[in-house]
This record gives C-alpha cells, sequence and structure tokens, in this order.
C-alpha cells in the first residue's frame, strides 16, 4: 500500500514536470506565433504599398486621348496610337466623299494674265522646220504661279506750305529726332505681324524669310518693335470684343501655363462662336476673371472644364466639358477592359450629344437623362480600382452641369473652341520656348485674339491685322 502511493507520487511529480514543459512550450511557441503574426501584417502592409507603387507601371499611360495630357507630352507611340484611335464610333458610311456631296475643281480664268504657245519645231520624224506650218490648237491648261518678289521703294515728299497769314502748314507728323529716313510700308508691317502670330513663326525665322523670299533686310528687333506698335493699335479692337463677350450669354473659359521672361504666367481664354479674347493673368485662380469681367459673370452660363476656379465664381449657370470626361472614362476602360461602368456611363453621354446633334434648336428635358445617370452612379465600385470611385465622385460634384447643353441649344456640349483658341499659344512656346518680354506676351495674346475673331467671322486675318496698320 505505502509503495503504490509512492509510486502515485512520484507519476504525479513526473506529470507536474511534464506540465511545466508543455506549459513552457506553448508559451514559446504563443510568443513564436505573435511574432509570426507580426512578421505577417508587416509584410501584407509592404505588399500593398508595393503593389500601390507597382500600379503606376502596370496601368495603361495616359495620353490625349484618354486624358488631359496635351499632345505636346505624350510619347510617340502614343500619338502614333492617337492618329489611328478616336473616340467616334465607326459608322455605317463609305469612305471618301458621300454622296451627294458637292465637290470643288478649280476653274480655269477667262482672262489669263500671260498666254505662252507651246509647239513643236522640227518634225520629229525627217527633221523638217515646221516654224511656218500653222498649228491646230489641241487642248488648253492653265498654270497659276507667283512672280518674284521684290520690294516697291516708295519715296515720299513733304512739303510745308506757309499761309499768306505767316502760318506754316504741315500735313503730316513732324520727323521724329533721330529717325532712319527708311521706314516700311504697311503690307511689310501686317506680313511680318501675320507671320509671327498667326502662323508662330520665331523672329530668326521671319528675318530670314523676308530676306530669302521678298528680298528685303530687316532686322529681329525691328520685327519686333513692328509686332509691339501692332498693340498698342489693337487695344481699341479688344476693347470692344470685351465689351461684346460681356454682353454674351454663353461663354467658353480656359486657361493654360505661358512663361514670360522665365515667370510662369497664365493665359486666359474667353470665347463664343463669334468672339475670341485671349489675356494674360498672374494666376490660375478666379480672381482673374472676377477682375476682368466683373459682374457680367453672373449673366453668363460658362462652359468649362472641372478646374475648381469656375466653380467658385457665381456664374449664372455652367455647363462641363463632355469631351473631357469621355477621355477620363476612356482611361478607365483601357485599365479594366473587362468592366462595363464606364463604357455605360460613356454610351449615356454619347447618346445625349447624339440627341442634341439630331435636334440641333429644340428644348431637350434633361430629367430623365439625370434619371439614367443616378442609377449608375448608384452602382458599389468598391470591387474594382480605386481610379473608379475617383472618377465616380468627379462626376457626382458635377452632376448638375452635365446636361444643361440639352435644355438650352446655345450651350455646346464640350469646351473644344475654347482649347483651340488657346492651343496657338502653346504651339508659339513650343517654336519660340518663352515670351522675352510682357510687352511681347501681351501683343500676341491681344493680336491673336483679333485674328483669331476674324477667322471665325469668315474673314481673312491678314485683312484683320491689316486693317490695324
Amino acid at each position: 500500500m505505502k509503495q503504490q502511493v509512492n509510486d502515485i507520487n512520484s507519476t504525479l511529480a513526473g506529470l507536474l514536470s511534464e506540465l511545466k514543459e508543455l506549459r513552457g512550450t506553448i508559451d514559446s511557441l504563443y510568443a513564436e506565433n505573435r511574432s509570426l503574426n507580426r512578421n505577417i501584417d508587416k509584410l501584407l502592409k509592404e505588399n500593398r504599398e508595393l503593389r500601390k507603387r507597382l500600379e503606376k507601371y502596370e496601368q495603361p499611360p495616359k495620353d490625349s486621348g484618354n486624358s488631359s495630357t496635351p499632345p505636346s507630352k505624350e510619347p510617340i507611340k502614343a500619338e502614333v496610337d492617337r492618329r489611328t484611335k478616336s473616340l467616334r464610333k465607326k459608322s455605317e458610311r463609305p469612305v471618301g466623299g458621300q454622296s451627294g456631296h458637292e465637290g470643288t475643281t478649280r476653274k480655269m480664268v477667262e482672262t489669263p494674265d500671260e498666254i505662252q504657245e507651246v509647239s513643236s519645231h522640227y518634225c520629229m520624224e525627217c527633221g523638217r522646220d515646221l516654224s511656218e506650218v500653222e498649228g491646230v490648237l489641241e487642248y488648253v491648261t492653265q498654270q497659276v504661279d507667283l512672280p518674284q518678289i521684290r520690294p516697291i521703294y516708295r519715296e515720299r515728299r513733304f512739303y510745308k506750305k506757309v499761309c499768306s497769314c505767316g502760318c506754316c502748314n504741315r500735313d503730316y507728323a513732324p520727323r521724329r529726332r533721330g529717325g532712319n529716313a527708311i521706314v516700311f510700308g504697311k503690307n511689310i508691317r501686317a506680313i511680318a505681324t501675320y507671320l509671327s502670330v498667326v502662323q508662330c513663326m520665331p523672329y530668326e525665322r521671319l528675318q530670314s524669310l523676308f530676306e530669302t523670299m521678298f528680298n528685303v533686310r530687316i532686322s529681329q528687333g525691328t520685327l519686333a518693335n513692328i509686332v509691339r506698335e501692332m498693340l498698342e493699335k489693337s487695344r481699341p479692337a479688344i476693347a470692344l470684343i470685351e465689351r461684346m463677350i460681356k454682353e454674351s450669354s454663353v461663354v467658353g473659359f480656359d486657361e493654360s501655363g505661358c512663361y514670360t521672361n522665365g515667370k510662369l504666367n497664365w493665359s486666359w481664354i474667353a470665347q463664343t462662336t463669334y468672339l475670341t479674347l485671349v489675356f494674360r493673368g498672374a494666376g490660375r485662380g478666379a480672381k482673374v476673371l472676377e477682375e476682368r469681367f466683373g459682374d457680367s459673370l453672373k449673366n453668363m452660363v460658362a462652359v468649362t472644364d472641372r478646374h475648381s476656379a469656375y466653380f467658385a465664381i457665381d456664374f449664372l449657370n455652367n455647363q462641363i466639358c463632355l469631351a473631357h470626361l469621355l477621355r477620363n472614362l476612356e482611361y478607365l476602360n483601357d485599365i479594366d477592359k473587362e468592366q462595363t461602368w464606364a463604357k455605360d456611363v460613356q454610351t449615356l453621354l454619347r447618346e445625349a450629344i447624339h440627341l442634341r446633334n439630331q435636334k440641333t434648336y429644340e428644348v431637350i428635358p434633361k430629367d430623365s437623362w439625370l434619371t439614367r445617370l443616378d442609377e449608375l452612379l448608384k452602382k458599389n465600385l468598391d470591387n474594382m480600382r480605386n481610379e473608379f470611385n475617383e472618377m465616380k465622385r468627379g462626376i457626382i460634384r458635377c452632376r448638375d452641369y452635365i446636361f444643361n447643353f440639352l435644355e438650352n441649344p446655345e450651350i455646346p456640349s464640350d469646351n473644344n473652341g475654347s482649347e483651340r483658341g488657346i492651343r496657338k499659344l502653346k504651339v508659339k512656346q513650343k517654336i519660340s520656348g518663352c515670351f522675352r518680354s510682357d510687352t511681347g506676351a501681351d501683343a500676341f495674346h491681344a493680336l491673336h485674339s483679333i485674328a483669331d475673331t476674324a477667322w471665325k467671322n469668315g474673314q481673312s486675318p491678314l485683312k484683320a491685322i491689316l486693317a490695324l496698320v
């Protein structure tokens, strides 16, 4: 009996020792498990960060076809792809001129400036002289050419007349002290301004062109002075354009960076179907437009992109550019080709634009279109990439400004007119780099405004500039 008790005690002691060892093992495993869990959390966090960093390399590149990236900043491959890809859907019409389209052919003039008779002087077989043989008219063509351009030197003699009363009469401005006896006429000044502003030629190339084609030697400094002098002559016309824009009910706005003397300024455009006003501002905020247009903004419907400055202004109403939205939605299609949400929103916008194009002058209620849009905005996009929710939130913020063009036929569905008008400044900067002075920049803005307004009204920009001279 005593031996059995001793056996039980020793057994319990052994079990207790094993239990302590197991507890130690469990504690060790528990500590190891906690350490592993911390490592797993750390690895998961690193994995999320790496995936986020990797996304920008995996996602399709942005270009002018699926974002607001300007064509000048996209790679060459993207430019090639863009030229073979369009947001427009392919129609059922055949390629080329459509049935019923009236073609244009250059017609021969009735009274040509020169007549040149072409005939054979010798026989191709026997070599006989054919100068006395009368020819038979077979056919007639006309050739359009330009004569060699040479400048006209026009000497102007100024006479003063003294009246019997003793008054000395001069029907001309007095000659400036130290002024050159030779000045350039109005045609040279107008052409120099036209080529610099409308055709965006830098002064060095202008100087070469005048000497090579027109046989006129003119310095780059003189060319710059001509453009600056045109700024002063353009001020009444610019004031008229600005006043007419202030009285307009629908105005498109846009802005773009403009480097002047190495400093970043902003070029702004305010334009309608028949008017263009481009001017330079110190910033990109709403204050620039408020200082320029004042209370007239309250009577305008502004057609713009989604830049926040336009929605900080007390406009009568807004219309956002649907072309921008379609491009941004196209980028979502490139990210995820299997999803249908972005495609459905694109389809809705295209249908609205197509309806407006069919019913050009009708007032179309927008309520049903907003209802369809709201149904798409209610969809849960959490299972998609973050860009989809960002786009959804952006559309929700501007929901009330998407279909205003349906209810007012004067409102366009896009802001392409403003982008076309301000693109000229980017072309000029692409060629010349930047404006060297504030005066030169202001001159380009003002003269481009006049030239573009003339073009919109079916007039020649060169004739408009010549009228300023």
